[in-house]
């Protein structure tokens, strides 16, 4: 088994995020994407989970395949809300039984007409505690938002609840951000608390930037008003977004290097390209 946790401590890594397909299309994309993409040889993988667990099935067998052919280890998103603890047993069960060993525990979000979405968790530092107790031997990361989780009522208590989770965890992964000052801010205010646990930054490529400015708005994500600029000069040329989501991307992974960054993770949005020009641009 191939700990995470322990590949970051090794060493800088670089890792790719893929999500479920949910159409006979979006597989065939998610497919080649994953081809093209393996022989870069990443530190390893994550696949997401949707909301409510809406796409529990089939992150699970993604995983567990990915993670069986593949020579790097694949981590699975495992969110609480809406679950059972008998849910998480039986799906940490089967993760055990076929040898997939990290798992990323996430709150995940309620329902978005607020009302109650059942289950026995409400914050992922309850989903951490019952990783650890399963006794399966997993490897614990978890999220952090360096422009704060959007849910939070103030950046103390962010803070003080990410120190927290992440103290329980062995690692963490950034949810996508464009500021490297707010991800060094955020390193600095867990010190501050006692907790000096590895922070991945999340690196998202853009190639849309109505989907951008959806996911921003979201997740709280702040887009530094140069970058609003840009992404108004090149409007909607598919051709011109990528470039632009090509540079930015690189000119974050290469300061968040420079920074120091544990690692750095790539969100593919199932896509080979831009990943492909991002990660030749870094160099080896």
């Amino acid at each position: 088994m191939t700990l995470i946790g322990d590949l970051i401590a090794a060493g800088p890594t670089r890792s790719l995020e893929f999500f479920p397909p949910r159409t006979p299309q979006a597989e065939e994309q998610f497919g080649a994407a994953l081809a093209d993409l393996a022989p870069l040889g990443p530190s390893f993988a994550s696949v997401t989970y949707g909301a409510l667990g809406s796409t529990q099935s089939r992150t699970r067998e993604i995983v567990i395949e990915m993670n069986a052919r593949e020579p790097f280890p694949t981590m699975a998103h495992l969110t609480c809300v809406g679950h059972t603890r008998g849910d998480i047993t039986r799906l940490l069960d089967a993760y055990a039984a076929a040898g997939v060993c990290n798992i990323l525990a996430l709150g995940g979000d309620p329902p978005a007409d607020g009302s109650d979405p059942g289950g026995d968790f409400r914050h992922a530092i309850e989903l951490v505690e019952v990783i650890r107790e399963h006794g399966g031997g997993f490897g614990v990361g978890v999220a952090a938002h360096p422009d704060l989780h959007p849910r939070s009522a103030d950046r103390a208590s962010d803070r003080r609840h990410l120190a927290a989770k992440l103290t329980a965890a062995d690692f963490a992964v950034t949810q996508f951000f464009f500021r490297v000052e707010a991800y060094e801010r955020m390193l600095d205010e867990l010190a501050a608390l006692g907790c000096d646990r590895p922070v991945v930054p999340g690196v998202m490529p853009i190639v849309s930037v109505a989907g951008l400015r959806r996911m921003a708005a979201m997740n709280g994500t702040v887009i530094p008003p140069a970058l609003a600029a840009a992404l108004e000069r090149v409007g909607d040329d598919p051709a011109a977004v990528a470039d632009l989501g090509v540079e930015v991307a690189t000119d974050l992974c290469l300061r968040l290097r420079d920074a120091g960054a544990p690692g750095l993770h790539l969100y593919t949005l199932n896509r080979a390209e831009s990943v492909r020009r991002i990660w030749r641009n870094l160099g080896t």
